[in-house]
């Protein structure tokens, strides 16, 4: 899964990476180390202009609310739940299959946090000697450094209760897709701890890579066999993880100081 994740680069950053037309400086966020769900986060998409007479799509990076709500909602209260769109799913998910069909994004971040149980941990939880174990956290994110691409869906939702022109009458939102974590080795892997994603958590954000981005972002692109090609899985061997501290399982810490990395697992948290 993707529950939360770090986003440092700025737009001017971002729009260079992905080739971004056109952003409002007035949606600038301030760089995010422990981004969570109902955050607002930035995406990239391709979609024309509003109130423009030219109907070619445009890549934008934008201004999104993490966690999608459906534009058929009555209400937006189911968005904190719907911040992960399973890959083998989302072709034919109410939820999702409008949105895959044609508002597509990209998601930039600098790579996730997924927490794992250390094994002496998980013994004990068995054993029923402890009811919550404690979980050490990992950062992930891709070994040479680039920006990881998270594939994603985004959507439109209209407040009914506000008037046209007022300016949280429209909610624009988000999901980022998952699929399942590669158990290939790690490109970087802790001397001690796991030596591939899927022996930190069974799930992992769909990472798209460059050759992938302009067919993703295609709103001209709409049938959904020929788009489900485009969530395989990245090559193996491009990520790394390592140990971070668990100040991060706590929201309310944000700071570059949250992707240190350990020498190894915190004490009680041996994997």
């Amino acid at each position: 899964m993707c529950g939360r994740y770090a986003a440092s680069r700025g737009p001017e950053d971002l729009a260079g990476v992905f080739e971004v037309e056109k952003w409002e400086p007035e949606e600038t966020l301030a760089p995010d180390y422990n981004v969570a769900p109902t955050k607002e986060v930035y995406a990239v998409v391709d979609r024309p202009l509003k109130d423009a007479e030219d109907p070619r799509p445009v890549r934008q990076l934008r201004k999104l609310k993490w966690g999608l709500v459906p534009s058929w909602s009555k209400t937006p209260e189911g968005g904190a739940r719907m911040i992960n769109a399973r890959a083998e799913t989302v072709h034919e998910k109410p939820s999702y299959r409008r949105a895959f069909a044609t508002r597509r994004c990209i998601i930039p971040a600098d790579g996730y946090y997924e927490w794992v149980t250390g094994t002496q941990e998980r013994d004990l939880e068995v054993e029923g000697k402890k009811k919550r174990p404690r979980k050490q956290p990992y950062f992930v994110l891709p070994a040479d450094g680039s920006v990881f691409a998270m594939a994603g869906l985004y959507e439109f939702w209209r407040d009914r209760t506000l008037p046209d022109d007022h300016p949280q009458a429209w909610w624009v939102t988000c999901s980022v897709i998952t699929t399942e974590a590669e158990t290939t080795p790690l490109a970087v892997a802790p001397a001690d701890g796991p030596h591939a994603l899927a022996d930190i958590h069974p799930r992992m954000p769909l990472m798209l890579t460059p050759d992938r981005w302009d067919t993703w972002l295609d709103p001209s692109r709409t049938d959904a066999d020929d788009l489900r090609e485009l969530l395989a899985p990245p090559p193996a061997g491009l990520m790394r993880a390592y140990p971070v501290s668990t100040a991060v399982s706590n929201v309310r810490n944000n700071g570059p100081e949250l992707l240190k990395e350990l020498e190894g697992p915190e004490e009680g948290t041996l994997f």
